[in-house]
């Protein structure tokens, strides 16, 4: 299984980053040094506080072995032949590790922060990614541009504008799913999969893969081919104690999400449905304080990876063996201590229990 992380991991001098807050660009590249050495086999950024191909640029100068993914970038607001080259450069640029992971967002974002007139997210994101391919076909082969559909009419590709075939073309192009839909379609014209973290092993073995599996077969492809990348929640610390402080902020987190309409199927799923109904009416009423108590242990426990540091490697093994390929985390690191105990989960989950 590979194992990947998800910065904020920590700051290579001792000190903790909050993950809310935004990259220290300047130590971005340490950073990244960081979490090749320490043996994961990627880095992924998603686009929250900045732009993550920016901040991976960095990290594809620093390194040298780890893939490094956006997870995700988010696609409606880039034309696909803008973000082609984006993806193109970043190919030249890591020597063929660069993941174009792509999300959708949801109708509010699309409208009200990006601006843009929304549309059914699925026949959209399958169109785009056949656009985005498109325009590679074109640079690294040579034949005139002609792709054609609801949303996009590209047929123009100067010579000025043509920067040719690269060595390493063939850009895995990820999407982001929750929902079996766009699962599916991710089986269907996607190199790989990427589950919220809100799924739980039983969504994914039972709605996610299957969907992902359909997608692939109704296209011809192998099912087996398409990654699936699990990106848990993850509630660790040293002893059992400290741990119980740290299912608080977990369990505020999945209220959060369980009042989100998008993310209802994973709580139907588990019959947590009038859980799911009570936080959205608490979330309308903005009536925070009240959410968190509503998220049962259980709840807890089936959603996240829980565990002390000499537990949780071998839970996030078993929990996404044989449904997901890769696992992707983000754990703080405080000090040289940190990171070999880091180096050695890393290490005993790549193996397996």
């Amino acid at each position: 299984m590979r194992v990947e992380t998800q910065l904020p991991l920590g700051k290579v001098d001792p000190g903790l980053r909050p993950a809310d807050t935004t990259v220290d660009m300047r130590s971005f590249g340490r950073q990244a040094q960081l979490v090749e050495q320490l043996g994961f086999d990627g880095l992924a950024l998603t686009e929250t506080k900045e732009d993550p191909v920016v901040a991976l640029a960095v990290a594809a100068d620093r390194t040298e072995r780890i893939r490094l993914t956006t997870a995700v970038v988010i696609a409606f607001p880039r034309s696909p032949t803008a973000l082609a080259l984006t993806a193109w450069t970043m190919s030249r640029l890591s020597g063929g590790r660069f993941t174009l992971g792509l999300g959708t967002q949801v109708k509010g974002h699309i409208e009200r922060r990006y601006g843009m007139a929304w549309s059914a997210p699925g026949p959209w994101i399958k169109e785009y990614v056949q656009a985005v391919r498109a325009v590679w076909r074109t640079w690294q082969e040579g034949v005139p541009l002609d792709h054609h559909g609801e949303h996009y009419d590209l047929t123009l590709m100067n010579p000025l504008f043509d920067p040719g075939p690269i060595e390493h073309p063939d850009i895995p192009v990820h999407l982001a799913a929750v929902r079996p839909g766009m699962a599916r379609i991710g089986g269907e014209v996607a190199d790989g999969v990427r589950p919220h973290p809100i799924c739980t092993r039983a969504y994914l073995e039972e709605v996610l893969r299957p969907a992902v599996d359909r997608g692939a077969a109704a296209a011809g492809r192998d099912p087996g081919a398409i990654e699936v990348v699990a990106s848990p929640l993850i509630v660790t610390a040293a002893t059992e104690g400290e741990l119980e402080k740290r299912v608080s902020d977990v369990r505020a987190r999945i209220s959060f999400y369980a009042s989100t309409r998008t993310y209802r199927p994973v709580f139907a799923h588990h019959g947590w449905d009038d859980v799911a109904e009570e936080l959205s009416t608490l979330s309308r009423a903005q009536r925070w304080a009240e959410m968190e108590r509503l998220v049962s242990d259980d709840m807890v426990r089936t959603i996240a990876v829980v565990g002390t540091h000499d537990e949780i490697a071998e839970r996030v093994w078993r929990r996404y063996e044989g449904v997901c390929s890769a696992v992707e985390f983000s754990l703080p690191v405080a000090g040289p201590a940190d990171h070999e105990r880091l180096a050695a989960e890393v290490a005993a989950i790549r193996r397996g229990f």
